[in-house]
């Protein structure tokens, strides 16, 4: 399935019934009074956040949603049925603005989350509600209301716990691919990954997290350069990094270039990106050089803690998993005292 992080629709809630104008017609009163019923409420679009989508791909067949009308109303005081609402099921993680003014609306971060994106119109009364005194047989009922209809922009920002970044073929995906039960595309060429693969983690420290591997950020990213922006806004809602470094690709003149350029990027982009945690791995470390060149980045690094793992032969692995499930309970420890 591809994977679709941006798409607009138009949704459109149901018109109000009309009222009815009727009068009794009964045996042996010549004239009843009005007794027309009011007209059904339109149906409501609302949108519900679902963990069963998990991209906004089915947006790309249908980008016009409707909801049913009310019923008019009927003699003998008979209310029009209402309109059904429609339901639209986005994923968890979906950020739904009004295309027009850019204001978001509504900003999905749990399952079960619904809200209603259009609200169906009122009926009209019928001529039953305007008999008085004064006007006994009133011959006219309201119309219904009619329905809303907004044009609204939906964006996709993956909630993971951990989100896997680093240059192309930095070995991401084959990462994710030995943490959790994810099985991402892998090959050896230039962004293998062109969409955020999610993978769940189940290890003997803890709760499960959720990590996803992010495409290839390449110099540029933070203007569109690459697949750019269109995968750094994923990276915000993950609580932290880890920096994903190719061991055997270290220029042995300039040992951190790689490292720096990344942590450039995320900067240009969003300050508070770039101050998101982060665990430093050195990947690839079964290579030949890898070694030597993992030297070199130490001392370049000073002071700067980092990890080696090999992804491809699994070395390292339950290490790297214990150090980013401890790290994630020091945050939710820090998170509960705060409030």
């Amino acid at each position: 399935m591809k994977f679709i992080d941006e798409a607009s629709i138009t949704v459109q809630s149901g018109n109000g019934g009309r009222g009815c104008v009727s009068f009794r017609r009964e045996r042996f009163i010549p004239k009843g009074g009005p007794d027309g019923g009011d007209g059904g409420k339109g149906g409501d679009v609302i949108m519900a956040a679902t963990s069963q989508k998990r991209t906004l791909y089915h947006f790309s067949f249908k980008k016009h949603f409707v909801a049913q009308n009310g019923s008019a109303g009927q003699g003998s005081q008979k209310t029009g049925r209402n309109g059904e609402d429609l339901i639209i099921p986005i994923p968890v993680g979906t950020i739904v603005s009004d295309a027009e003014t850019g204001n978001v609306l509504k900003d999905f971060r749990e399952e079960g989350e619904t809200f209603i994106a259009a609200k169906g119109g009122r009926g009209g009364q019928g001529n039953t509600r305007f008999k008085s005194s004064t006007h006994r047989t009133p011959r006219f009922a309201q119309p219904g209301e009619p329905g809303e209809t907004f044009t609204l922009k939906l964006e996709l920002k993956l909630l993971a716990d951990v989100g896997i970044i680093g240059f192309p073929n930095a070995g991401k995906s084959t990462l994710i691919s030995v943490m959790s039960s994810a099985k991402p595309k892998v090959g050896d060429y230039p962004f293998t990954t062109l969409w955020p693969n999610l993978g769940v983690v189940k290890h003997a420290w803890g709760e499960p997290f959720v990590v996803a591997d992010m495409p290839g950020l390449i110099e540029g990213a933070h203007s569109g350069a690459g697949l750019g922006t269109r995968f750094l806004r994923h990276i915000e809602r993950t609580r932290i990094l880890v920096h994903l470094i190719d061991a055997s690709a270290i220029d042995p003149d300039h040992p951190m270039i790689r490292y720096d350029g990344i942590n450039r990027e995320l900067a240009r982009y969003s300050q508070r990106l770039a101050e998101k945690p982060q665990l430093v791995v050195l990947n690839k470390m079964d290579l030949p050089g890898a070694d030597t060149a993992a030297e070199l980045f130490q001392e370049a690094a000073g002071k700067l803690p980092f990890m080696t793992i090999s992804a491809t032969a699994v070395q390292g692995i339950d290490v790297l998993i214990k150090t980013i499930a401890e790290r994630l309970h020091q945050l939710d420890t820090e998170s509960h005292h705060e409030r």
